[in-house]
């Protein structure tokens, strides 16, 4: 018998087909065969990860360390982490029971949808905010409920602006601070009234915080320390950006034991566990790596005011981010949409940017430009952009 190709093609998930591609990894491909290019695409640390935390990685190899761990992972890690926690932010967790090691945040997040989710339910986040955000919602069958955020309110989710979206599928609020993409901060108040409404409403608070080290001039805020808020929150943390270890894939979840039992339970099939190595590493970055992050810490902070001022200079409006290490300048006035900036400046002057609606259409008119780069590179990408904008003024 004849089999035509069309009877052997493959069905795809009606969900994954309508799932658009990352509009990062779009730029990230495109500049890696692109001789000269600068990227302020990718949040990457060009630093590479601290020598004593690859040293204790190494030597565990060397040691022998190369089987499965726990699916919750390595006791030791947890128990750091649990220190870890206590000791800056005062909130407690149990090593045993409460702290699940994943294969870095993106994992901590798949897991949360798929384990809080039933079919329908609702989701609420800012827009513009992390690409994985919806899309992990909606694969998780759930509906991602983006609310606006506005550069006059430096990109702040407020409650006020949140409460008109939550209806009877609501289930949780997710929250991502200091945000990816505008680096913007959530107040200490904001928070608390953030906290009062999902105890008002019975809603899970998912409080992605990846960034939380990386803050200027701001106090660091973790949700699940808010009083009473422990038991409503998943705290999702890892070791990517802080410690610049984004390659390690390491990452945790942390929150009341009902909820990561769900947590453990799907990664158990699906991951099983985090590779020991890095979670050897993690240990060494928890116990010994502060000085790195106050190092790196310092010079973002350099790098960050340097593009603010040289975006603003240059006649692009631009918000001073509070944490993370991105920038969020407006590109209203040059007519263009940010997918057209975006795909100019690439071909034009070889500058690789993120058009802000791949967070959102909330982030239309608007660029996602990291400065986790040198100086110089820095420098070099805003003289490239200042004759773009010459050019098409």
């Amino acid at each position: 018998m004849t089999i035509s190709k069309k009877q052997c093609a493959p069905t795809i998930s009606k969900c994954v087909s309508d799932l658009a591609p990352s509009g990062i990894r779009k730029f990230f491909d495109l500049v890696a065969t692109m001789e000269g290019a600068i990227s302020l695409g990718v949040g990457e640390p060009d630093y590479a990860t601290p020598w004593h935390i690859r040293e204790a990685a190494i030597y565990s190899i060397e040691k022998g360390y190369t089987m499965y761990t726990s699916n919750s992972g390595m006791p030791e890690l947890r128990e750091e982490i649990a220190r870890y926690l206590s000791d800056r932010y005062r909130v407690n967790y149990e090593p045993a029971g409460e702290i699940l090691i994943t294969v870095g945040v993106s994992e901590a997040l798949d897991l949360a949808m798929r384990s809080i989710l039933n079919p329908g339910d609702a989701v609420i986040m800012a827009d513009p905010c992390y690409v994985s955000y919806p899309a992990c919602v909606c694969l998780a069958g759930g509906q991602p409920i983006r609310v606006p955020t506005r550069v006059e309110n430096g990109f702040e989710l407020r409650a006020e602006d949140i409460e008109p979206f939550i209806t009877d599928n609501t289930r949780a609020i997710l929250l991502g601070y200091p945000a990816n993409p505008t680096g913007a901060m959530m107040s200490r108040s904001n928070l608390i009234k953030i906290a009062e409404l999902a105890l008002r409403h019975n809603l899970m608070v998912v409080s992605d915080e990846i960034y939380a080290r990386l803050v200027y001039g701001v106090d660091e805020v973790c949700f699940s320390a808010l009083p009473g808020l422990k038991e409503n929150t998943l705290l999702l943390g890892g070791f990517s950006k802080a410690y610049a270890m984004t390659g390690w894939r390491l990452g945790y979840a942390a929150g009341n034991c009902s909820v990561i039992s769900a947590l453990t339970k799907v990664h158990q099939y699906t991951m099983l566990c985090a590779p020991i190595m890095a979670q050897k590493a993690a240990i060494e970055a928890l116990k010994f790596g502060e000085p790195d992050i106050q190092e790196m810490l310092s010079d973002y902070n350099r790098r960050r005011l340097l593009m603010v001022k040289g975006f603003n200079k240059i006649g692009l409006a631009c918000f001073e981010p509070k944490g993370a290490f991105y920038t969020f300048p407006s590109i209203k006035k040059t007519g263009l949409t940010s997918e057209e900036f975006a795909e100019k400046l690439l071909k034009e002057e070889k500058v690789v940017v993120v058009p802000g609606t791949a967070f959102g259409q909330c982030g239309e008119g608007h660029i996602r430009c990291c400065y986790a780069t040198a100086m110089s590179e820095i420098e070099e990408a805003l003289s490239r952009i200042k004759r773009f904008l010459d050019k098409h003024s």
